[in-house]
C-alpha cells in the first residue's frame, strides 16, 4: 500500500515537472514574442526603404554604442560574469530607441521612407510596452553592472557633452540590420529555427568565435 502511494506521488511529481518545463523554457513572455515577430516582419522591408530611397553612401551620426551588433553582446557576456539576459534586453531597447529617433529625425515628412520608419518605431514601442509590463516594477530599479551602466549613460548623454570620438557615421540600413540581428539574438526563443547564415543568431550559436567573425 505504501509502495503504491509512493508510486502515485512520484508519478504526480513527474507530471508536474512536465507541466512546468514549458514555463521554464518560455523566458520571453508570449505577448512580447508576438510583438517582436510582427516587428521582425516589418524589418524584412528595410532594404527597400532604408537603402533604395537614400543617396549612395548616405549616413547618419549615432553614438558609438548605438552601432550595436551580436559581437557586442558576446563581448559583454564575456566581460560581465553571470550577466542576465534581461539586462541585455533592457539595453537593446534603450539603444534602439535612440537609433530609431535618429533615423526619423533625418527624414522629412514627405520622404518616401518616412511612413515606413514611423511604422517600425510604432511596432518597436508596442514591443517595449509589453516588455515593461511583463516584469515587476522592482526589477527595473536594480542597478546595472558597471560596464552596462557606462554604456547606458553614454547613449543617453546630451550630444553637446560628448567628444567627437564618441560618434560614428552609419547608413540607416546598417543600423536596422544590427537592430534585426541583435533582436533575434537576445530574444532567440521567439525565433526558433532561425538561420544564422541569414543574419539570425540564436543565443546557443553565438559563441565568442562566431561573434569575432561578425561584421
Amino acid at each position: 500500500m505504501v509502495q503504491a502511494s509512493a508510486s502515485k506521488c512520484l508519478l504526480a511529481g513527474l507530471v508536474g515537472l512536465l507541466l512546468l518545463v514549458p514555463a521554464l523554457l518560455a523566458t520571453t513572455p508570449p505577448g512580447l514574442c508576438t510583438a517582436l515577430k510582427t516587428l521582425s516582419g516589418t524589418l524584412t522591408q528595410r532594404r527597400r526603404y532604408m537603402k533604395h530611397n537614400f543617396p549612395i553612401n548616405f549616413t547618419i551620426m549615432v553614438h558609438y554604442e548605438e552601432v550595436f551588433k551580436p559581437s557586442n553582446i558576446s563581448r559583454l557576456r564575456l566581460r560581465v560574469e553571470e550577466l542576465e539576459m534581461f539586462v541585455l534586453q533592457r539595453l537593446w531597447f534603450q539603444v534602439n530607441h535612440g537609433v530609431l529617433k535618429k533615423v526619423l529625425r533625418v527624414l522629412p515628412e514627405k520622404h518616401p521612407s518616412r511612413r515606413y520608419a514611423a511604422e517600425v518605431e510604432r511596432r518597436f514601442r508596442d514591443a517595449e510596452g509589453i516588455f515593461v509590463q511583463s516584469y515587476p516594477s522592482e526589477v527595473f530599479q536594480k542597478e546595472f553592472p558597471e560596464i552596462i551602466q557606462d554604456i547606458w549613460d553614454r547613449i543617453t548623454e546630451q550630444p553637446d557633452g560628448m567628444p567627437e570620438s564618441s560618434w560614428r557615421f552609419v547608413s540607416p540600413k546598417s543600423l536596422l540590420d544590427n537592430f534585426q540581428r541583435t533582436m533575434r539574438c537576445l530574444f532567440s526563443n521567439c525565433f526558433a529555427g532561425a538561420d544564422p547564415q541569414h543574419g539570425h543568431f540564436p543565443e546557443s550559436l553565438l559563441t565568442p568565435e562566431k561573434a569575432a567573425s561578425l561584421p
